[in-house]
């Protein structure tokens, strides 16, 4: 198996076409003041390190449009899951084919998002979640279209402010109960070679998958672990985590933000959350992040994502 680099670790863990503007579609840069606070709420998903795109049954059922976002590289046409990573996997293959995320940035993620967004806030008041890794994307949007954007979460995600990046943050005191290294057991193949970090998320190896759990999930049932691992993509970006993911005052700092901290993350440690929530609470005292708090780990499982829900419905209701 191959070793894990550092760099290509804060990849994998830490490790989203802009719409023209045109007459006819005026409506999408209307300001948030002038909205009508009756209009149906979108909430845009921002997925973290790894993940698939998905909207939400339950919020759509509670009245609000959700939407995940496809992340370049993660769509099915992408070429992620291969037929080397069908069981039995073909190792040597995995090792040396070329990643489609070879080469995507935070740049390529955000233009992504912010075509998703200006589409969504012609239609009314939206919100941007990330997770984990998607808090970077979230960040940047906000510095791209804050008027666009009601309100920004962030689900136990980087949020950059005194540091530029998600891997500066990773290197912090705060983050050194961070168990983000147990996941280079489950690499594929060098990043030097594909040009990405590859995560075999379906291994056997018990002694592998123990360490995944205890770092990603360690609260959820082995039915909803296995379930996280084989929704997840193999592939993800090297850059991304490396990439300056600061939010600016005068455009990300004007719009209201939630921050729902995972108490129990090994990945995102909770004195790491603090820090950043902190920072960002320094940069725009007069808006402050509204701080929330689930019992669960980085990973949310059933439970936490269930309350996870809950808040994003009430917000929605605001």
């Amino acid at each position: 198996m191959t070793t894990m680099t550092r760099r290509g670790l804060l990849g994998a863990a830490a490790s989203a076409a802009a719409m023209i503007t045109t007459p006819a579609a005026a409506a999408q840069a209307r300001p948030v003041s002038e909205r009508h606070h009756r209009e149906v709420t979108t909430i845009v998903l921002v997925t973290g390190a790894n993940g698939s795109p998905s909207g939400d049954a339950e919020l759509t059922l509670r009245g609000h449009r959700t939407v995940g976002i496809e992340l370049p590289g993660h769509g099915p046409a992408s070429g992620q899951f291969r037929r080397a990573y069908q069981s039995p996997q073909n190792l040597a293959a995995l090792a040396t084919e070329r990643s489609p995320m070879a080469g995507i940035t935070l740049d390529d993620y955000v233009e992504a998002t912010v075509a998703v967004v200006r589409r969504a806030a012609r239609l009314g008041p939206v919100i941007l979640w990330g997770g984990s890794m998607g808090g970077a994307t979230v960040s940047r949007v906000a510095n791209a279209v804050p008027r666009l954007i009601d309100r920004l979460v962030y689900s136990s995600a980087f949020c950059c402010v005194d540091l530029p990046t998600m891997g500066h943050y990773l290197q912090t005191p705060e983050a050194a109960g961070t168990l983000i290294l147990e996941l280079g057991g489950a690499s594929l193949a060098d990043a030097a070679v594909i040009g990405a970090t590859r995560t075999n998320f379906r291994t056997n190896d018990a002694a592998v998958l123990a360490k995944m759990k205890e770092a990603l999930c360690a609260d959820a049932t082995e039915a909803e672990f296995m379930t996280m691992l084989n929704a997840s993509h193999p592939d993800e970006s090297t850059q991304v985590p490396l990439a300056d993911a600061r939010g600016h005052k005068d455009t990300w700092g004007t719009i209201p933000r939630t921050f729902i901290r995972h108490t129990r993350d090994r990945m995102i440690p909770l004195p790491l959350q603090n820090r950043m929530i902190a920072e960002a609470d320094r940069l725009t005292p007069r808006n402050k992040f509204d701080v929330r708090s689930i019992a669960t780990s980085h990973a949310a499982n059933q439970a936490g994502w269930a309350a996870t829900v809950d808040i994003l419905d009430e917000l929605a209701c605001r």
